[in-house]
C-alpha cells in the first residue's frame, strides 16, 4: 500500500527518471495529470524530472444508476474525444440518447473545471515530445483509454502511461495505446484504487489550484 498520493508520485517518479536517462530518445518531457486525484502523483514526477505540468481534462460518463460504473468517457479539445465502453453499454440496456446526456453533461464539468483550474495558465505544447499521462490508479480504465487516444491525435514524439497501482489486465489493454506503461503494482486482488492508499481522501479543486500554481512558479 501507498500512504498517501505523494509518497506514490515519489516513487514513480524514482521510476521515471531511471527510464528516462536511459532511453536517449525521451527528450523534451511534458507530464499531464488526469484531476483532481492525479495532480499530486504528477507534480512529483514534474518536479523530478524538472518539466512543465498541465492537465488533461477528462470525465467519466457513467451508468445512470450506478454513476461509479462508466459507460464512456469523454476528454476537452477543438474536438472532444469520446470513448465508450460497448460491453458496459449493452449490459445497461443505454441508449444513444443517454450517452447523448451523458457526454453533454460531463462536457459541462470540464468546461467548469478548466475556468477555474487554467483561466490564464499558458497550456503546455505536446507535439513532438515525451507526454507523460498520470492519475493515481486505473480501475476499468475507460477515462485513461479516452485522455491517450486524443492526446495521440495532438503527435506527441513518446506517449507514456505512468500509474502507481492498476489490475494486470487493465494494463495489458493500455499497452496498445501507448509507447510505455509504468505501473508500480498490479495486485491479483484489485477492488477500488482507494484500497491500496492509507490516506486517499477527495482532492480539492483549490488544491488542484495551488498545485499548479506551485507547478508555474518553479517552472
Amino acid at each position: 500500500m501507498f500512504a498517501d498520493r505523494t509518497e506514490a508520485g515519489k516513487k514513480l517518479a524514482a521510476e521515471l527518471t531511471r527510464i528516462v536517462a536511459e532511453d536517449p530518445a525521451l527528450t523534451d518531457p511534458v507530464v499531464l495529470a488526469l484531476p483532481r486525484g492525479g495532480l499530486p502523483v504528477a507534480i512529483e514526477i514534474a518536479r523530478a524530472l524538472k518539466a512543465p505540468l498541465d492537465l488533461v481534462l477528462v470525465r467519466k460518463i457513467g451508468v445512470p444508476f450506478q454513476p461509479e460504473l462508466a459507460a464512456g468517457a469523454v476528454v476537452d479539445g477543438d474536438d472532444p474525444q469520446l470513448v465508450v465502453n460497448t460491453d458496459v453499454v449493452r449490459l445497461a440496456g443505454l441508449s444513444q440518447a443517454d450517452l447523448d446526456a451523458g457526454e453533454a453533461r460531463e462536457l459541462k464539468e470540464i468546461e467548469r473545471r478548466r475556468d477555474q483550474y487554467l483561466k490564464g495558465r499558458a497550456r503546455a505544447p505536446v507535439e513532438n515530445r515525451t507526454v507523460i499521462v498520470v492519475d493515481d490508479g486505473i480501475a476499468t480504465g475507460a477515462t485513461t483509454r479516452a485522455a491517450l487516444k486524443a492526446l495521440r491525435r495532438r503527435k506527441p514524439k513518446a506517449l507514456i502511461l505512468a500509474v502507481p497501482v492498476a489490475p494486470e489486465d487493465t494494463v495489458e489493454a493500455m499497452r496498445s495505446e501507448v509507447d510505455r506503461v509504468v505501473c508500480l503494482e498490479m495486485p491479483a486482488a484489485f477492488y477500488a484504487i482507494g484500497a491500496h492508499y492509507i490516506d486517499f481522501r477527495q482532492v480539492s479543486d483549490q488544491e488542484v489550484v495551488e498545485l499548479l500554481d506551485e507547478a508555474a512558479r518553479a517552472g
